[in-house]
Parts: C-alpha cells; sequence; structure tokens
C-alpha cells in the first residue's frame, strides 16, 4: 500500500549494482564500527514538514516492513530516517549480541547527530519513533539529550523492568542464574525463549511475510543481550518522570510481548503534559506490521496526525 514518488537515498546511486546502490548508506562512525541507514524523503517539490528517526525493535531491520510504513510517512511531508544498530540488520557486528545497551543508544545518538546536519532537514523539528525495543532505545537517547528533540513516539514500548510479558521471560531464579553465566558465556544463545512470531502478528498472512526477512535475527537470545536488555528497561523505569518531550504512546490492548499496562504506567509517570495515550482494541504486539490492512493504516494515520499537529 507504499505510495510512489518517495524520494530514497540509496536510489539516488547511478550504480548498476544492489550492493553498490546500498554501498552509499553505509558509514563508518567514530568508533569504527560500519552502520548502515536509510531515508525516505517526500516526493520533490512537496516542502518537508520535520525529520523523523526511527528506532526498530529486537531482532528487526530499518527494512523489510518498515519499507512501507516509511513510505507512507513521508508521502505525508515527512524526511524519514532509520539505521540499524551494531549487530543487527546490514550493520557490522554479531548478529543479535547487545554487549552494552548503552553503548548500542551511543551509536544510535552519532549516528542521527550526523544525519540532523544534512541540508534537507536542517532547522527543521525532529521527532524520535521506537517499536518494542526500539522504544526503550528512543527513550533513552531523549533521556540523554532531553532539549534535542521535538517529540517521542512509542509503539508497544519495552520500558518497564519485570513487565515485558511472562510469556516470553524466564523465572526469576532463572533470570538470576543466567545473568552470572552471562559474565562467563555473553555470546552463548543459551537465552530461554518462546516464538514471539505468534504473539506479535495477529495477522497470519503476515506472520508468514515475516519469515521472509532474511536479515532479521530470529535464533535464540544471546545471553549478554538479555541482560543487557533488563538493565535498559530497569534504567528506564527508574527516570520515567524525567520524560519531558511530547510523547505519543501507541499499544495494541491484546499484546502479549509487551505489556499495554506498562504504557498505561508511562503515561501517567511521564513529566510531559503533551502526552497522548492510544489503546487499539484486540490489537497484538506489531500493530504497524502484522494486524488487518485497515488497523494498520488507522495506527499511521494517528502517527502522521499526531506529527501534523506539533509541527
Amino acid at each position: 500500500m507504499a505510495p510512489k514518488g518517495i524520494q530514497m537515498e540509496e536510489m539516488q546511486s547511478t550504480c548498476d549494482s544492489m550492493f553498490s546502490l546500498l554501498e552509499k548508506n553505509f558509514e563508518t562512525n567514530s568508533k569504527g564500527v560500519e552502520i548502515f541507514w536509510k531515508s525516505w524523503l517526500p516526493r520533490e517539490g512537496t516542502a518537508t514538514k520535520a525529520a523523523l528517526f526511527f528506532c526498530h525493535g529486537y531482532g528487526d531491520t530499518c527494512t523489510f516492513f518498515f519499507e512501507g510504513i516509511a513510505k507512507r510517512i513521508a508521502a505525508a511531508g515527512y524526511a524519514v530516517y532509520a539505521m540499524d544498530y551494531p549487530g543487527f540488520g546490514l550493520s557490522y557486528g554479531l548478529h543479535g549480541y547487545i554487549a552494552s545497551f548503552d553503548g548500542m543508544v551511543e551509536h544510535v545518538i552519532e549516528q542521527y547527530s550526523r544525519i540532523k546536519g544534512r541540508k534537507e532537514v536542517r532547522g527543521l523539528p525532529h521527532f524520535l519513533l521506537g517499536q518494542s525495543m526500539g522504544g526503550a532505545v528512543a527513550l533513552k537517547v531523549h533521556l540523554k539529550q532531553p532539549k534535542e528533540w521535538d517529540g517521542v513516539l512509542l509503539v508497544a514500548p519495552m520500558c518497564k523492568f519485570g513487565k515485558i510479558s511472562e510469556d516470553v521471560t524466564p523465572p526469576a531464579p532463572v533470570l538470576k542464574a543466567l545473568s552470572i553465566l552471562s559474565c562467563l558465556l555473553p555470546e552463548a544463545k543459551l537465552f530461554p525463549q518462546k516464538d514471539i512470531g505468534d504473539l506479535a502478528f495477529r495477522d497470519p498472512s503476515k506472520r508468514k511475510v515475516a519469515e521472509y526477512n532474511a536479515i532479521s535475527y530470529t535464533q535464540q537470545m544471546r545471553l549478554r543481550t538479555a541482560v543487557e536488555l533488563l538493565k535498559a528497561t530497569k534504567d528506564i523505569e527508574s527516570q520515567l518522570e524525567k520524560i519531558c518531550s511530547p510523547l505519543l504512546i501507541l499499544h495494541g490492548a491484546a499484546d502479549m510481548v509487551t505489556d499495554p499496562h506498562v504504557s498505561e504506567f508511562l503515561y501517567e509517570k511521564a513529566s510531559t503534559k503533551d502526552k497522548t495515550l492510544k489503546l487499539y482494541e484486540d490489537g497484538y504486539h506489531s500493530i504497524l506490521e502484522g494486524e488487518p490492512d485497515d488497523r494498520i493504516s488507522t495506527a499511521i494515520n494517528d502517527i502522521i496526525s499526531w506529527l501534523d499537529s506539533h509541527c
């Protein structure tokens, strides 16, 4: 359903091979890590209202499903930017490994700070959009840069310790043992977890499509990654009152991966007066990818409407 005419960064290359087309979107940062990023800009001749920076979820990428979402938002007049974290998608690093959540957030801050200086978005409002684990990333970025963002949009965010759904989290004694073991075998794929695909996608046909995302990380979670995610959510929980940016939270009411009650808790605790919470009845975790088409359109339109009201 994505509209046509959207300008994408890699399509501006005149090289013939697909690798060359994508090569322009790889950038080595100050830490020596090669980061893949991508942009979707409004149609030529359309005024750009603001820039939206996307933070993807665990195991996910900044392409595949997000491609169509980004084009819809770009068609509404927004420059959309997204990157793969180190170890995810096409960026460099051990696949699925997060050695330090704060370190990953610093990679995001550096890459998006570079993009903010580009002429097409310089001086425009800047917004963060974080989905699932990306919600935790977006919140961490905001907490580190509270005055540098004009708004934060969260979709089914992972942001409270102990409130990642019990369906996908081991019991407390097991977590403690795994935390100790992660110091010895940080990269080991030993963290017990269920396949969350059926929990995340309400529409079976879209669940089937998700299996074709060849660069997503779908294997067992690495021990250090699991520990870092839990540490990050605990840290965010202790700082919810510091969230001062205009805030939009979208969450499926039937989400079994991240608890929608946590979004309600976040909404209550955030200090900003400009905050909106939307719960979608019967919605699962992936409300932008895994729902029926009309529900996906509603959620994307809610994002666009909120952005329009803040530009």
